[in-house]
């Protein structure tokens, strides 16, 4: 469950573990909530003789620790202001920042913390981690959180690492209404999480109700932003520049983990639909009065399409297992007990849902879709 700084992981198959699993959840009529935990200077913290000792337990030869070792230790840094430079810091404890070995090393020095979980699920991106657990009712999923959140929390002290409690958040998860209020989770410091109602997981905004309403229009901010610095200067750049530009500063954002957009209401992505349809207008210095499917016929697909185009494609990497392992073994294929016309097509059987809400999670909506493509 550690998806950061590894082949065919990433930000976009971690939030699409969670939020199947959130959204599963919330279709068997459950909730669930959701603790997203900050930890202080995490990469600075790590402890090298607990760092070596993991290294060992892992399989590392002593030459190989005792390389690591001589890595680690007796590095300095020096501060340099115009020709003043400071006097040498010896640094003690963290592995080497902006280095390729740092992020691997970061995930072995805490790799054992799913044991720490208990009875509640948790997923990591590197030093994000989100530990989240299902209950028939906010107080039972929150007992489970409270005791897990206890462990887990232990577990980094035992690492000489340090949660940032202000920072560190609770989410109630629902698609009803609930009064009631969950326990509250007290960390060791006396110190209890607060809940909220959205939250910023992996550069996605989730709300309590999965709406994807604030993220979508905290995008709609900030492109609108970036547009509005282009049309003030459109008139210094050629039309390649332009739309070099809208590639490099717009779709990125309107095409980051927009795999998850399908359970987002068509008001929201409308939004969405017209700040992209601004970049067209500012890249080809189509009138404003250009109808948006005219705007699509000069070689710019719309965002639908865009989505479709990249959901299909993990979808694909999916079945030909270049995605991790916590999303592939959601889809099982069925294999037939005889010969058809249509043995030679992959077809995976659909899991049942309560609800049309349940069929935005990845193992239903995966499954449905791809069935879709196989019917000749």
């Amino acid at each position: 469950m550690q998806s950061g700084f590894r082949t065919e992981y990433g930000c976009i198959t971690a939030t699409t573990k969670v939020l199947d699993d959130v959204i599963t959840a919330l279709d068997s009529k459950q909730v669930c909530i959701a603790t997203f935990i900050d930890l202080a200077n995490a990469f600075v913290s790590v402890d090298h003789s607990i760092l070596l000792y993991k290294l060992s337990s892992i399989g590392l030869s002593s030459s190989s620790c005792d390389w690591f070792a001589n890595y680690l230790t007796n590095r300095v840094q020096q501060l340099k202001v115009e020709n003043i430079m400071s006097d040498p810091f010896i640094i003690s404890k963290g592995v080497p920042q902006g280095s390729i070995l740092g992020p691997t090393l970061f995930s072995i020095y805490i790799n054992d913390i799913a044991r720490a979980a208990g009875t509640s699920r948790i997923h990591l991106y590197a030093d994000d981690t989100i530990l989240y657990s299902v209950g028939s009712s906010p107080n039972t999923a929150a007992s489970s959180l409270k005791l897990s959140f206890t462990s887990i929390e232990q577990f980094f002290d035992n690492l000489h690492l340090r949660i940032y409690t202000s920072k560190t958040k609770c989410i109630l998860f629902s698609q009803k209404p609930v009064t009631q209020t969950p326990l509250t989770i007290t960390c060791m410091n006396g110190m209890s999480l607060e809940y909220v109602k959205k939250y910023k997981y992996l550069g996605i905004w989730l709300d309590s109700s999965l709406s994807f309403n604030t993220h979508i229009n905290n995008l709609q901010t900030k492109v609108k932003a970036r547009l509005a610095f282009l049309f003030r200067n459109k008139a210094s750049f050629t039309y390649a520049t332009k739309c070099t530009l809208v590639k490099m500063t717009v779709l990125p954002i309107l095409d980051y983990d927009d795999i998850i957009y399908r359970m987002a209401p068509n008001t929201a992505l409308k939004k969405l639909d017209t700040i992209y349809r601004s970049a067209i207008r500012f890249a080809t210095n189509a009138p404003f009065q250009t109808h948006h499917c005219d705007l699509y016929k000069m070689g710019w697909p719309s965002l639908h399409t865009r989505r479709l185009h990249h959901w299909f494609l993990f979808l694909y990497k999916t079945i030909l297992g270049k995605t991790p392992l916590y999303l592939s073994s959601l889809l099982h294929a069925v294999h037939n007990t005889y010969y058809t016309r249509s043995s030679n097509l992959i077809k995976f059987s659909t899991p049942p849902t309560s609800t049309t809400f349940g069929r935005n999670a990845f193992r239903f909506a995966a499954v449905y879709d791809w069935n879709i493509l196989q019917i000749p």
